[in-house]
């Protein structure tokens, strides 16, 4: 009888290398050991955010410092960081511009709810980079995700999202929807939710374009909001000619669209939008775009624009429900500028691109070197193995890709190896600062393991 096995692994050989693992982890950190096995006194769960305890780690390790491409932690183990704050540092920790535009702005103050000159240099430089006319600044994506839902709705009078199925855009209540058996229910897992999501949503799959057709011929929906590029479970491409059928879908409906670029954004400068001649009339970015300090961004059209002004005109005074005092802070809109202006320059990402294309291609040949039944997708500067056979077409195949036991014993492992990638999923992320070494590093590390799950 062939023994169980995930990802063309079997579940004995899992068990083994993260046990081994496990033990060499708690042999390499006495020092966070000691403060955090038992959680972090006055914190919930014993993490300041409970996600930290998601990673792969038996406990998690305290970190000491972050520079560039490389995270120190209080025990004295560096690490080639790869994951990069899962995207909010993706131009590399501290990049030196950023640092010292929070230094000279921490002397001038960091709020007080009015613009800074700065506000006039990032104003133009983000209409100039991502094409749209008309920006405003929230604090976080969700926020400006939420805040552009808002809009879409005041200036369609529809009611309803739609989203795909797998997708992930922050908190944002209306996508926290999937399909069940081809019928839209709320995610599992939501606390304290008191609506029924599925009355303001519509749920297809992604590359499913007569699911779209259908879920827009009803006239009831304000916008459709998507990643260019599905990222949040295991990656799926747009399949070609979606990206035009999902344009010219929402124009024939009277529908808009919102592109969400929060993790794209690692296709180039101007992001997969500009990459593909992609055409949103609402966009969001947030993350990296202030270098690691909390800010987003969200822009659009002339059209929107105009009809935004028509309902303003007709609505009594009061609370729009877009804001929040801390959006637009003199602090972000300064690291802002510089991430702009600095860092996400041309020259950085043709490094990311060539580094990123470099660590894609070596661990695709570890894996059909080891005949395991894996694919690698890359999108710029992001790169992700997926424990299954590709290409993956939308969320399901995505969510039924994971292989969660597989994948806790190839981070560990590689983690113990001196590699840091992204926790929730299998991501990667190349930046600024990233070397060849680095990359070399990490496929040598990815190799090993491989060889240590395959062997007999």
């Amino acid at each position: 009888m062939a023994s169980a096995s995930l990802g063309g692994v079997s579940l004995q050989r899992i068990g083994v290398v993260f046990e081994s693992a496990k033990r060499r982890y708690i042999e390499n950190h006495p020092r966070s050991l000691q403060r955090t096995v038992h959680g972090i006194a006055g914190f919930y769960d014993g993490v300041p955010m409970h996600w930290m305890r998601d990673w792969s780690m038996p406990f998690p390790f305290l970190v000491e410092s972050a520079q560039g491409s490389l995270l120190r932690d209080i025990d004295g183990n560096e690490y080639a960081d790869f994951c990069l704050g899962d995207t909010g540092s993706m131009f590399g920790h501290s990049p030196a511009p950023v640092a010292e535009a929070i230094a000279r702005q921490a002397t001038r103050g960091l709020t007080y709810m009015l613009p800074t000159d700065d506000a006039t240099a990032v104003g133009r430089l983000l209409a100039e980079r991502f094409g749209l006319p008309h920006w405003q600044v929230a604090t976080t994506a969700t926020d400006a995700n939420r805040f552009a839902l808002r809009v879409a709705r005041a200036v369609t009078g529809r009611p309803k999202v739609l989203v795909f199925n797998g997708c992930y855009h922050g908190t944002v209540d209306e996508t926290f929807v999937r399909l069940v058996d081809g019928q839209a229910v709320n995610r599992p897992g939501l606390l304290g939710q008191a609506s029924d999501l599925t009355q303001f949503a519509r749920v297809v799959e992604f590359n499913d374009t007569d699911s779209l057709r259908d879920a827009l011929s009803h006239g009831d929906v304000a916008c459709v909001i998507t990643e260019p590029v599905m990222t949040n479970s295991c990656m799926v491409l747009p399949e070609p000619g979606f990206h035009e059928a999902l344009r010219r879908l929402t124009r024939n409906t009277g529908t808009l669209l919102l592109i969400d670029e929060t993790h794209t954004i690692s296709t180039g400068p101007g992001g997969y939008t500009r990459a593909h001649g992609l055409e949103p009339d609402l966009f969001v970015l947030g993350k990296p775009i202030a270098g690691g300090v909390p800010a987003s961004v969200w822009g659009f059209t002339d059209d929107v624009a105009r009809r935004l002004d028509a309902v303003r005109a007709l609505t009594p005074p009061g609370h729009s429900g877009m804001g929040t005092t801390l959006s637009a802070n003199a602090l972000s809109l300064a690291a802002m500028r510089a991430t702009l202006e600095s860092v996400m320059t041309p020259a950085a990402y043709e490094h990311m691109g060539r580094l990123a294309s470099r660590l894609a291609g070596g661990l695709q040949h570890a894996v059909d070197a080891h005949r395991l039944p894996w694919h690698v997708v890359r999108v710029g500067a992001r790169v992700e193995f997926i424990c299954a056979p590709g290409p993956l077409r939308n969320g399901t195949e995505a969510e039924a890709a994971h292989a969660p036991a597989l994948e806790q014993a190839m981070h560990l492992s590689l983690l113990n190896r001196g590699c840091l990638i992204a926790p929730f999923h299998n991501m990667m992320l190349v930046c600024p600062a990233t070397t060849d070494a680095q990359v070399d590093s990490l496929v040598s590390a990815f190799a090993e393991v491989a060889g240590e799950l395959t062997r007999e």
